[in-house]
C-alpha cells in the first residue's frame, strides 16, 4: 500500500506500480485528465500490462505533482507540454527548461503584485464599511 509523506505527497509504491484509479486518487487528478495528459504528451512512456491497462510508478507521481503545481501557478498547458518535451530530451535542454520556468516566474511575480494590490483595495473597502457600520 502506498504511503504519502510531506506536503508534496511523495509516494512510495510497494511493488513499484499502481493502476490509474489509485494514481487518480493519490494525485487528485481525474482518470480522464490523466488519459488526456498521456494523449497530448504531458505524461510519457506509461507502462501497460498485457490487457493494455495503464500502470504508474512513483516517478510518474513525482512528475504529475510538478505538472499539477505548474497548472496551479497558471502555466498554460502548451508550455507544460513544451517543458515535458524538453524534459524527455534530457539534460541538453536544461537551459531551455530553466528559461521557461524563469519566464513563468516573472509572470507569476507580476500577478502576485497585482493580487496584493487587489487585496489592499478590498481591505480598504472593508474598513470603510466597518466605519459606516460603527457610525450607526
Amino acid at each position: 500500500m502506498p504511503t504519502i509523506t510531506s506536503s508534496f505527497q511523495r509516494i512510495t509504491c510497494l511493488g513499484g506500480l499502481i493502476n490509474i484509479q489509485r494514481f487518480s486518487t493519490l494525485t487528485n487528478i481525474s482518470a480522464h485528465t490523466i488519459r488526456y495528459y498521456e494523449k497530448i504528451g504531458v505524461l510519457k512512456h506509461i507502462a501497460r500490462n498485457a490487457n493494455g491497462h495503464r500502470f504508474f510508478t512513483s516517478k510518474d507521481i513525482d512528475w504529475i505533482q510538478f505538472v499539477k503545481r505548474l497548472k496551479e501557478m497558471g502555466m498554460p498547458l502548451d508550455n507544460i507540454k513544451l517543458y515535458a518535451d524538453l524534459r524527455e530530451q534530457g539534460e541538453s535542454t536544461a537551459e531551455q527548461r530553466k528559461q521557461l520556468l524563469q519566464d513563468h516566474a516573472v509572470l507569476l511575480e507580476e500577478k502576485i503584485v497585482l493580487e496584493a494590490l487587489h487585496l489592499k483595495k478590498i481591505k480598504e473597502k472593508i474598513i470603510y464599511y466597518e466605519n459606516v457600520i460603527n457610525k450607526n
